[in-house]
């Protein structure tokens, strides 16, 4: 008896269950079956996204490359002296900003002072010994038209005279020589610049020409050497013989120089030299800036820059045809580069790779992939899919978004 009971109960739950998912389905079939007309209206009835774009147009722009630059004094001056002796003073102080014509160093003139006097009592001597011979010769040539000499005698007398002037023209020689070393006794700066450490100080002997005895780093002007890759050269060598960019003549270019820190040099460098060869181990070929470097603020051995500062430098004169350029938030980061979003001819999103190369300001010069004309999305990215068709405005006809997002 119990068996039977069992097996009805579970017969019953078993077709209540199933007559309540069969009315589950059906209320879900009468919502699909009523409702479905009025999503279809709504979809009809709504508005395309509206997005802002920019239609490109070509401009003439400054292509000015940059490039880092080291900075090298004009002129290195090594101070040696000219004459060997004893060092007897020392005038300048290490490390400071001197003139040209500023004294350095006194070498002890006494020697040098007495052999001048030396040759300059030699040289008296050979003028008396020469106005003697003249003298002489004078005397004896009328001699012999009375036959009161002989031919010999002239012969002597004019051999004198000879040797009288041979002897004046070395003491003289002599003498020169002799003022020479005595002006070099005081060494005096040749140039204008910044003097380093002396290597020797009072009552040292130093040897003419072989003693470094300081030297002078000259910094007005100061040249900056940049070194500019192969790449770039072929790149500009092509750009150049289609007409794509313009170039004055080569040492026209000038260059504006940037501090580590940001700062603008206020003058500008003119190119003063190229090299006719690329440096086989880096693949670059040097040019070189001149810059004025003039005392900085009033203070005396202040600066603008020094040697051996790394700086950027961007070359001025370059002006290239043609140019695209888009606002920067116009241009997106993929997994295969930039791209940007354009409106083709049926209103619809399409995704463009382009090539950005340069920034301009707040935007993008454009080198490949886009043409004039088009149009370029630059504002309701959030709105748009590739492939959906939207409604495109110009940019400057509707509000910029505040909240847009750039990928």
């Amino acid at each position: 008896m119990m068996y039977p009971l069992i097996s009805w109960v579970f017969r019953s739950a078993r077709q209540i269950k199933l007559q309540v998912i069969y009315v589950g389905l059906g209320l879900f079939v009468c919502l699909v079956i009523g409702c479905s007309d009025k999503p279809a209206a709504d979809l009809a009835a709504s508005p395309l996204p509206q997005v802002a774009v920019i239609t490109l147009k070509t401009q003439s722009v400054a292509d000015e490359p940059e490039f880092i630059g080291q900075t090298q004094s004009f002129r290195p001056v090594e101070i040696r002296s000219q004459v060997s002796g004893i060092i007897k003073q020392i005038f300048f102080t290490e490390g400071r900003n001197i003139k040209k014509g500023d004294r350095l160093y006194q070498i002890d003139p006494i020697p040098f002072r007495a052999a001048y006097q030396r040759n300059q009592a030699n040289v008296a001597q050979a003028k008396v010994r020469l106005k003697q011979a003249q003298q002489d010769l004078a005397r004896v040539r009328p001699l012999l038209e009375k036959k009161a000499v002989s031919k010999k005698n002239i012969d002597d007398a004019e051999a004198e005279v000879q040797a009288a002037k041979a002897t004046l023209d070395a003491a003289q020689n002599e003498l020169t020589k002799a003022k020479f070393d005595l002006d070099n006794t005081l060494i005096s700066s040749p140039v204008n610049g910044r003097i380093g450490r002396s290597q020797f100080y009072e009552g040292r002997l130093i040897e003419a020409q072989e003693s470094l005895l300081t030297a002078i780093t000259q910094l007005d002007p100061m040249y900056v050497n940049v070194n500019v890759p192969e790449s770039y050269l072929l790149k500009r060598r092509r750009e150049l013989a289609e007409q794509k960019v313009a170039s004055p003549e080569l040492f026209q270019l000038r260059g504006e120089m940037t501090f580590s820190d940001g700062t603008i040099y206020p003058e500008e460098g003119v190119l003063d030299f190229a090299d006719v060869r690329l440096r086989p181990e880096t693949g670059t070929l040097q040019g070189r800036f001149r810059f004025p470097n003039p005392d900085g603020k009033g203070e005396p051995n202040l600066s603008y820059f020094l040697s051996g500062q790394f700086v950027k430098i961007r070359i001025k004169g370059y002006i290239r045809h043609n140019a695209i350029l888009i606002p920067q938030r116009a241009v997106h980061q993929g997994p295969k580069g930039s791209f940007v979003f354009v409106i083709n001819e049926e209103d619809k999103v399409e995704p463009r790779p382009v090539l950005a190369t340069s920034w301009y300001g707040k935007e993008w010069l454009i080198e490949n992939g886009l043409n004039p004309g088009e149009r370029v999305v630059v504002e309701g990215f959030f709105r748009i899919l590739p492939g959906v068709k939207v409604n495109a405005v110009a940019h400057s006809s509707i509000e910029p978004e505040s909240n847009s997002q750039h990928d």
